[in-house]
């Protein structure tokens, strides 16, 4: 790490640990039927003889705002969709119409609401650990620059400051989507 990269570097692992967390976001159910919320669900296929993510297997769709619409690129793998859909711990049941599999997307209990509100707060506080992890790895590197002596007293603290806006700018972030997130989860 040099003085040029070390900020840049830590921003963008920082950066990283947000979008990781909104992914993690859009597998949650929040009562709308949303294709992010089936597309990696690893499928296994019998004519093909191994596992697959959904999305390489078929068309996601939403035709409404309580039903999934799963369109198979090949027919001969609804049966094997089917299965794994029903394997997998969404608690939706799949029915095949046709050469398609339909998934209705039941209504959110109260309690069901709660207990994702507590998922959503867990997988922010992951997301906030990433972030304090790349800021930890900015202020080693940042110490190290000062051990080489490739940077002065003053330097060193007007990076840790940088480095240390950039956590709270980050952290703050991430909050702000855990409440937005929790608004549409407790929304009826």
């Amino acid at each position: 790490m040099t003085v040029d990269t070390l900020i840049p570097e830590t921003d963008g692992a920082m950066k990283k640990a947000v979008e990781y967390t909104l992914h993690e976001f859009s597998s949650i159910r929040t009562g709308k039927a949303s294709p992010a919320l089936v597309e990696n669900i690893d499928i296994h296929v019998q004519s093909y003889g191994s596992n697959m993510k959904l999305k390489q297997l078929a068309v996601i769709s939403s035709p409404d705002p309580r039903m999934l619409l799963v369109s198979p690129f090949d027919p001969s793998t609804v049966q094997d969709i089917e299965r794994g859909l029903k394997e997998s711990k969404l608690g939706i049941n799949p029915f095949v119409d046709g050469k398609a599999i339909r998934l209705p997307i039941p209504e959110l209990s109260e309690e069901r609401r709660k207990d994702l509100v507590k998922m959503v707060k867990q997988i922010a506080e992951e997301g906030r650990v990433r972030v304090r992890s790349a800021r930890k790895s900015g202020m080693d590197g940042i110490k190290s620059l000062k051990a080489g002596g490739e940077i002065t007293e003053d330097d060193l603290r007007d990076m840790e400051k940088e480095v240390q806006t950039l956590t709270d700018k980050f952290v703050k972030e991430i909050d702000e989507h855990v409440d937005n997130k929790e608004k549409e989860i407790m929304t009826v």
